[in-house]
């Protein structure tokens, strides 16, 4: 049972602690849209989005001011693109035209982003999958509302170095297509290495061939929360302090589910999970970085910094599967560098590189993330950083994922604008050695020993 103290506390975490629940985001398939002409599967597309997500953002919002909880952006999934127009895009400009159409659907709609311009190519790539990757940079330089996804290994399939490769050039494409923009392209696309079919949060998200033919699910942050109660047990033994991170990813759970529950009944659609991650934005007090200060770090970086995060990582999972027999997506802490006022002031001191942001991904949700690096960095370094990510992931059997923005014409030392949730970021250096040897074999890295389970 929940007493009154309870509700008063969560009120509390809505207003002065920038409790919000980030994102309703709507999973739809597309199968059924296929077809062998680009206009029709086009057309289906539309109509389908249109139709289905129709309600999603007045439900959000009326969700939102029923329950006095806000509720920061409505967005949508798809099944991966290059499945849906593997039957009709012959060339990179037939997916664009997809692309353009996704876009049109998310004004319309009012939704801030539709995530699945994707690939899962963590095997191998087939035509379509390697034409909608080679139309990456022109379909994020052409709409303002797609996110582009591209799964390049797994724990049970190992990871397509001939995708880790092609992605460092699309990345590199993507940033000197959207150049006049700071390659914000690059903002909008990640790399993946055991992605989710059922992530809530982009630019990640798509909508996985398992899942139902529509579905609600719903990402919920609470960062300021978690840094707000450790002020009060500063000193305090790991115990009390893994005990009091815990119970309070419980109850930012229960808000996420009571709203993820609401808007499937109001759109009459599956509930499908809760995403408990913690996601910074650049609001003052609402960071991932500032928590592992209160746990005991001068700055992010420090000696210790993966443990710390280790622990917090943990004891959100914790705390959020004993609030909900439908956890899932990522769940955790994100480390992204931009959208984490925090994380700047570290590498502004020093104190944070991406060789350690690298070494925290071995325990956090995700990985290297909205990371600004020097526009003239090689792809195969880009590539490089890829493999190294994928193969923590895939060794580890966890998600993780790069995205990196090269930023065209900005060296060491610059600050990049990109607005919104998206942030500012200091550019920070790359390794200057050449990893050109490696990332130019063909084929793929086999999967672990430990893959082979049945």
């Amino acid at each position: 049972m929940i007493n009154i103290s309870e509700v008063f506390e969560t009120n509390k975490m809505i207003l002065e602690e920038n409790l919000d629940v980030r994102t309703i985001t709507m999973g739809v398939s597309l199968l059924d849209c296929a077809d062998t002409s680009v206009k029709t599967t086009c057309d289906k597309i539309y109509e389908k989005l249109v139709r289905l997500a129709g309600r999603l953002v007045e439900t959000g919002d009326e969700i939102g001011r029923e329950f006095g909880v806000p509720i920061i952006n409505k967005r949508i999934s798809i099944t991966p693109a290059a499945i849906v127009g593997s039957s009709c895009c012959a060339r990179p400009s037939d997916f664009v035209k997809i692309a353009k159409t996704l876009d049109r659907a998310a004004k319309t709609l009012g939704v801030n982003f539709i995530g699945g311009y994707s690939a899962i190519v963590s095997k191998g790539m087939t035509k379509a999958d390697e034409t909608l990757i080679r139309s990456i940079p022109e379909a994020l330089a052409a709409t303002e509302r797609i996110c582009s996804s591209v799964n390049v290994g797994s724990t049970k399939s190992g990871i397509d170095m001939d995708a880790v490769r092609l992605m460092g050039e699309i990345i590199k494409a993507t940033a000197e297509k959207t150049r006049k923009r700071d390659s914000i392209g690059c903002a909008k696309l990640v790399v993946l290495c055991n992605a989710p079919d059922d992530n809530p949060f982009m630019a990640g998200a798509f909508h996985g061939v398992s899942e139902a033919e529509a579905v609600i699910n719903v990402g919920v942050s609470g960062p300021g929360v978690v840094r707000h109660v450790l002020k009060s047990i500063r000193g305090a033994s790991f115990e009390v302090l893994c005990e009091t991170i815990k119970r309070t990813a419980f109850k930012i759970t229960r808000v996420g589910q009571l709203v993820a529950q609401e808007a499937a009944r109001r759109l009459d659609l599956p509930f499908g999970i809760i995403d408990l991650s913690l996601a910074p934005t650049p609001a003052v007090g609402d960071s991932v970085a500032d928590i592992l200060c209160e746990i005991g770090l001068e700055h992010p970086g420090a000696p210790g910094t993966t443990a710390a995060l280790a622990l917090l990582n943990d004891q959100v999972k914790k705390g959020g599967v004993m609030a909900s027999s439908y956890v899932g997506g990522l769940s955790g802490a994100f480390i992204p560098v931009s959208e984490d006022q925090g994380m700047i002031d570290a590498v502004n001191a020093g104190a944070l590189t991406i060789e350690k942001l690298e070494a925290m991904t071995c325990v956090c949700s995700v990985g290297l993330d909205m990371i600004a690096i020097p526009g003239d960095t090689p792809a195969s370094s880009i590539s490089g950083i890829i493999a190294d990510e994928a193969a923590i992931g895939m060794v580890n059997q966890k998600t993780t994922a790069v995205r990196v923005i090269p930023v065209a014409g900005k060296k060491v030392g610059d600050t990049v604008e990109f607005g919104g949730l998206l942030g500012y970021a200091p550019v920070m250096g790359v390794n200057p050695f050449s990893c050109e040897a490696l990332i130019s074999r063909r084929g793929r890295i086999p999967a672990p020993i430990h893959s082979f389970k049945n």
